[in-house]
């Protein structure tokens, strides 16, 4: 056993010349600092600069700089260090010190610390870097995303330069055309896009959704407008960004003043519609009209689950398809004749069981209601209602979601009227449920407290009865139970009240949902979202 005694690596610092510190702080540097003051190049200042530049064990590994620290030791600490790291010497420990291989993190580098009573530095693992490497993208689109994105922009600078972008719920709509507005304002400095949706809701998604996707995509400050609600803007400062728009709010402002959305026309280089099933609804045509029509190099990007305006109006569909030059991108997934299928087998879409629940009580259709039914663009409200107080319909509907309940934690019931949501609510509640009404006539107050309570992560049982305000812009996804109670002739409606319940796993949502649908005697009536995918694909081509 070797027996040795430490020493402290400052007492052998303390011991270097003026020499030794020259060499190691470098001489062109010490001539420097003489020259701007010659009261650095004291011993103790340099030897103060030597550790601040190098570190002690900087100093140690370094073995230039190791062979000038060992012709500080004394004969016997030389070769007391000599044993210590088992270095042959000869009779000269100085040289065998000075000539040993001491490799990074041996154990002679570790005694070598030890006997100057440092702490051995810790290197961090910096592994050589592949050949070849991924990048991870933050704001990524999936190929069959990408390939929509580039056919929508194709159409959007050739012929009509409009373009209706047909993708399922839960496919990443959204997103993709956000990737499409970004590419648009990098190409445009400066660029105006205008993003036109029908509800408060659906207009602020979209501009939380753009500052998330310019933060990853943009390649300059822009500025994001809302003009909704009771925001307002000054077109003269709408220069280079996006302005979310409520429909109402700019279909106001164009029938106060021709000169105002005349102004925000030619500003304007892309507009982009929310659900463009509406796209030709009066209050759109007029915007359009002046935002679009009088204006033919801007484009005009439609966005929707369902590219069609009804069910059985062959002429109101052909007048959409129109509109758009019959430019329709769908999503294509290969292998899948259906993108819904992909996004149920990718668990994007929940794997939903459809379940009719069967009623044929209550009242009897006469010819003249059967023959209003068949001339009306929805069901008559006056049927909604006589089928809103049909108690036994109402009871058949309790008994359903409280079966709903056993298995569900968050269930949406699309209410037959206003008043039939307050009615379900209210029973439900005195049966021990926790359930709340949203309807258009319910304050904004209670409206948004009712949704934050639905969309909260307790593992209570939770039910929203609703009646015309959560089809669209509502996003809970831990939803997984609709029942719908309002019968519609709307394949459009239809489909939106199902994209409520059906998000998948990856997509926050889970891996089954449940959608019971009332189902009542000589009324119209859906089952599957799969099928209404494709159900207008004939008006286009």
């Amino acid at each position: 056993m070797i027996c040795w005694v430490a020493m402290r690596f400052d007492d052998l610092l303390s011991r270097a010349d003026f020499e030794t510190l020259q060499y190691l702080v470098g001489r062109p540097a010490l001539q420097l600092v003489t020259l701007l003051d010659v009261s650095l190049a004291t011993p103790s200042k340099l030897r103060e600069l030597v550790i601040g530049l190098r570190s002690r064990p900087g100093l140690l590994l370094s073995p230039d700089a190791r062979a000038r620290l060992i012709e500080l030791l004394r004969p016997t600490e030389a070769s007391a260090l000599a044993q210590v790291l088992r270095v042959p010497t000869n009779g000269d420990p100085y040289s065998a010190l000075k000539t040993a291989k001491i490799r990074n993190g041996s154990d002679k580098e570790k005694l070598l610390f030890d006997y100057f009573e440092l702490t051995r530095p810790v290197e961090e693992n910096n592994p050589t870097p592949p050949s070849a490497s991924t990048t991870d993208v933050v704001y990524a689109l999936f190929p069959h995303q990408r390939e929509a994105a580039r056919k929508v922009q194709h159409d959007l600078i050739s012929g009509l330069r409009r373009v209706v972008l047909h993708m399922p719920t839960g496919s990443g709509k959204t997103r993709t055309a956000m990737h499409i507005i970004a590419n648009h304002l990098r190409e445009r400095e400066p660029g105006l896009v205008v993003w036109l949706a029908y509800s408060e809701e659906l207009c602020e998604q979209a501009a939380e959704e753009f500052q998330r996707a310019w933060h990853y995509l943009g390649d300059r400050d822009v500025k994001v407008f809302r003009l909704w609600g009771e925001h307002s803007i000054a077109l003269d400062d709408a220069v280079d960004g996006i302005i979310i728009a409520g429909l109402s709010k700019v279909y106001s402002a164009a029938k106060r003043s021709i000169h105002y959305i005349s102004t925000l026309g030619n500003k304007t280089s892309l507009v982009v519609i929310d659900e463009a099933h509406s796209a030709v609804a009066q209050t759109y045509k007029l915007v359009l009209d002046a935002l679009v029509v009088h204006h033919p190099t801007t484009g005009l990007l439609g966005l929707t689950a369902t590219p069609g305006r009804t069910w059985a109006d062959i002429e109101a569909d052909e007048e959409l398809a129109r509109f758009f030059g019959r430019k329709k991108v769908t999503l294509q997934i290969p292998g899948y004749q259906n993108p819904v299928d992909y996004l149920v087998a990718e668990r994007y879409l929940a794997r939903v069981d459809y379940k009719p629940l069967l009623y044929d009580g209550g009242f009897e259709l006469s010819e003249a209601d059967v023959a209003r039914i068949r001339s009306s663009i929805e069901i008559p409200e006056g049927i909604l209602k006589r089928l809103a107080d049909d108690d036994m319909r109402n009871l058949r509907i309790i008994v359903e979601i409280e079966e709903l309940a056993k298995s569900h934690r968050r269930i949406i019931v699309f209410a037959t009227t206003v008043e039939h949501a307050g009615i379900l609510a209210s029973v439900l509640q005195a049966r021990g449920l926790h359930a709340k009404s949203v309807t258009g006539v319910t304050n904004s107050f209670e409206r948004a407290r009712a949704i934050e309570e639905f969309k909260d992560q307790s593992q209570d049982v939770k039910i929203l009865c609703n009646f015309g305000v959560l089809t669209t812009g509502f996003d809970a996804p831990r939803t997984s139970a609709a029942l719908i109670a309002r019968p519609t002739k709307s394949l459009v409606l239809y489909s939106q009240m199902v994209g409520r319940a059906i998000r998948g796993v990856r997509a926050g949502g889970n891996e089954t949902a449940q959608i019971v649908t009332v189902v009542d005697q000589n009324l119209p009536g859906f089952g599957s979202v799969s099928d209404a995918f494709k159900n207008w694909d004939d008006i286009w081509e």
